[in-house]
């Protein structure tokens, strides 16, 4: 007797195994992480109105490497489709995913059958997000603070809504000359209007708690009613849909553009999403944001390894919304 394809139970059986073994091995594969080697993928993140009343794209990217930063001129490897291929997009790419980092108007005349495309090539591999005015794309701060993980999926706050974002200035001149082995001192300015309010490490960091309440399960909530509950969290919705974020305000600065290593002291926050234990990322489990100086005030040493002409960005970041300053550094060797 033979089996479905005409085969018999011992060839049956090892095909079974076969596919077995090979789904393993497919679903390992998807699982696995790398330092460096892979591509860069660019992503449209939404549009917005600006507090100028202008209409944006605003657009991220993943590069899939934990430790490789990756360099793509503007040009026909990292362009945009319509108003020129350099519209101040990075050239640098950081490790990991890193959303919202930068913006272009909307071109006039766009109708929501139009498309702005961004063109990444790296690796060898050409990828390509695709930027449209579908009501559907449309963020917020709110928006923001629930993509960048400072929110639980679908939930929010009068604080959280209340929320402004940071401010950041860079003192004194933003083109400056430097040279190569020689550190330059930079300071930003940095306000905040306090929401989200500064909380404990860990996942309680977040600007809404993940936490089973009452209300959650459909139990009686009205003051009269004092009688415990317990909440089993596995039955609840995801409260995550996204990474989880540590809230407080700091200060990272990062190469934007440039084309060599730049050192940083002191060691800087990480901007791009860390979220392995013990990193110095807001991302990270267990961690707490620095004391920010009374005046608001940080500097920081920077030292460049290569000649060249270097964008430095000073990223502000209350845990949910986020404000850029930036400086342009000219090195000599």
């Amino acid at each position: 007797m033979t089996g479905t394809w005409g085969l018999g139970p011992g060839a049956w059986a090892k095909a079974v195994t076969a596919i077995v073994l090979l789904s393993a091995s497919l679903a390992s594969a998807q699982s696995l992480s790398y330092s460096r080697g892979q591509n860069v993928s660019p992503a449209y993140e939404g549009w917005e109105v600006g507090a100028d009343g202008v209409t944006y794209f605003v657009f991220g990217y993943m590069n899939r490497n934990w430790e490789e930063e990756v360099d793509v001129a503007a040009g026909p490897a990292n362009g945009l489709s319509i108003g020129g291929a350099d519209q101040g997009q990075p050239t640098r790419f950081l490790p990991r995913r890193n959303r919202f980092v930068f913006r272009v108007p909307v071109p006039k005349g766009f109708t929501e059958k139009d498309e702005l495309v961004w063109t990444l090539t790296t690796q060898g591999k050409t990828e390509k997000a695709y930027a449209s005015l579908r009501l559907d794309y449309q963020i917020d701060d709110v928006v923001r603070a629930s993509e960048t993980g400072a929110l639980g999926a679908g939930t929010s706050s009068p604080e959280i809504r209340a929320n402004k974002p940071p401010t950041v200035e860079v003192q004194g001149r933003k083109a400056l000359d430097a040279k190569v082995g020689q550190p330059v001192t930079l300071i930003v300015e940095v306000g905040d209007d306090g929401i989200p309010k500064r909380r404990s490490s860990g996942l309680s960091g977040a600007a809404v708690a993940n936490t089973g309440s009452r209300r959650d399960v459909g139990a009686d909530t009205s003051p009269d009613s004092q009688a415990p509950i317990r909440v089993n969290r596995a039955t609840l919705p995801p409260a995550r849909v996204t990474v989880g974020k540590n809230v407080g305000l700091h200060v990272s600065w990062f190469v934007y553009r440039g084309p060599g290593s730049v050192t940083f002291a002191p060691e800087q926050v990480m901007s791009w999403e860390d979220t392995r234990a013990g990193a110095n990322s807001p991302w990270a489990p267990v961690w707490a944001p620095p004391a920010m100086p009374a005046n608001g005030q940080v500097s920081v040493q920077v030292t460049f390894g290569a000649p060249g002409v270097y964008v430095l960005r000073a990223r502000a970041d209350d845990g949910a919304l986020m404000a850029d300053g930036h400086v342009t550094v000219t090195v000599t060797p």
